[in-house]
Formats: C-alpha cells, structure tokens, sequence
C-alpha cells in the first residue's frame, strides 16, 4: 500500500491505473486490482478520531464505536474495488451533506463540551470534500469504460436497540430507480437472505425495514451518475456484541467468504441487464 495525495489517487485513476492507497491525510484507503464493473464501500469502517478534539467530546471511544460500522470493510476486502473511511463519523461523517457532517449532537445527546471553532470543522470538512473527489473520478472512470456498473455500499446496524424482531439484512432503496432496479433490488435481497452463518444465526433480509437508504453517499451518486446503481446494504451487528464491545471474527470471517461468491455473481447479472 502507497500513500498517496488526492491528486495522485485521482490521476491513477483517471489513468486507469491498478493501485492501492491510503490518502496522505490518513482519511480513507482505496484499492483497485482489477477495473470491473463494480465497487465495494465502506465509508462508516473508520473509528481515527484525531487527538486534538478528544478532550472536547463528550461521548466515549465505546459510545463513537457502538455508532460506527467495525468490520465492514473486513466484509469486502477481497473484492478487486473498495473504497473505505479511515476516520470515525464522530469527526465527520460521509454519509451526510456536507452541511450536515460535523455533528453538533449524535444520536440525541450533544457531542462537544464546547462548540468546534470554524477551523476545526474545516479540518474535518476538507477530508469529506476530497473523499467525494475521488468518488466521483472513480464512478466516472467505470461508467465511461463498462457503462454501466453497481456499488456494494455496506453499513452495519445495532440491532438489539430495536424493540421488534428486525432483518439480519436491510436493503434501503427508496432514493434509487426501483421501477428500473426492481429486480436487481429483489436477487441481492434474495441472495442475502441465503447466507451461511455459524453460532445459529438466522439470514433473514428485507427492504426498507430498519432504514431506507438516504445516505449522502447513495445519493451522492444517484444524483450525478444516471447509469450507476447502488445498493445500500446493512448487516445487523450480528457478527459482535454490540454492548460488551467484542468483535466476533468467525463471524466476519463467514460474511466475508458468503460476499466473495454472492457480490461478483449479482454485479455480473446486473451489469449484463443494464449494461
């Protein structure tokens, strides 16, 4: 892996260059094997939150980890395409406006002892901005070269909060085409409902049950590529213990392996469709 500035990360890309990066301000890693026509994201991966603000946030390390998605890149690391934040959503997160992604307060309880100074917000904002920089080449450069082309976005979510049965699996598709994507929407569904998991964890997965896919990063896309599809994907945080902080790694280890097989197959079946 090679460190490497925005600009240098976007002209590999742009150059269709094989490559794999962390950007030089630490905020994301990308890495491209092969030029195919889809990609895996991670952006919620990250739990850096950098020094200088630590002793202003109220919340603890455990409470930004129980709001972050641990492991998900882990989920689709093998894949030729991923894309992944390094940085926790305390300090900003990727899946909102870039209005709305430093936090004044997270999950109903406020964030800073004292409010952040404009130059600390734009720290944290310069990373977002250069982030969708390289989204945006990185789309562009795949829809140019195949046409068409699907992004696995990946998120996990805290299942035990609910007070219902909820989805191992939760597919959000209401800012997408679903009279377009319909079924392409309903085989990812289909095949996640299929996965293998050890411990007796059932696979179950629906639609717009636990969230409905508003992400800034889905619609980011959407709204600027007309033939890229994405398909935000939750996992219910089966695959660790959400309040004693404990990862699972046979777990993780068994959703990467399931991915590996069930991502190729329905991106080439949705690609052939669209393309």
């Amino acid at each position: 892996m090679q460190k490497l500035s925005i600009k240098d990360i976007i002209s590999k890309i742009s150059n269709k260059e094989t490559f794999e990066a962390v950007s030089s301000d630490y905020s994301f890693t990308i890495k491209i094997d092969k030029y195919v026509p889809y990609a895996c994201a991670a952006i919620h991966d990250g739990h850096q939150f950098r020094k200088e603000l630590w002793d202003n946030c109220i919340h603890t390390e455990y409470e930004r980890w129980y709001e972050e998605d641990p492991e998900t890149k882990n989920m689709v690391k093998s894949h030729p395409i991923v894309i992944a934040g390094c940085d926790s959503r305390f300090e900003y997160d990727l899946n909102r406006t870039p209005e709305d992604a430093v936090f004044d307060t997270a999950w109903g309880k406020q964030l800073w002892y004292k409010p952040l100074s404009d130059n600390m917000k734009d720290k944290s904002l310069r990373k977002h901005t250069n982030f969708y920089k390289v989204v945006h080449t990185l789309i562009a450069v795949l829809e140019s070269k195949f046409g068409f082309c699907t992004v696995y976005d990946i998120h996990s979510y805290n299942w035990k909060r609910w007070d219902r049965e909820v989805p191992t699996w939760n597919l959000g598709t209401s800012n997408v085409d679903n009279n377009r994507f319909g079924e392409a929407i309903e085989s990812w569904r289909r095949s996640l409902s299929e996965i293998k998991f050890p411990n007796a964890i059932k696979s179950t997965s629906k639609i717009n049950d636990t969230f409905q896919g508003n992400g800034y990063f889905l619609k980011y896309i959407t709204n600027n590529f007309k033939n890229t599809f994405v398909l935000a994907t939750e996992i219910a945080k089966v695959y660790c213990d959400e309040y004693d902080y404990i990862i699972y790694p046979e777990v993780v280890k068994a959703v990467e392996s399931e991915l590996i097989k069930r991502i190729p197959e329905h991106a080439l079946i949705t690609y052939n469709t669209f393309k």
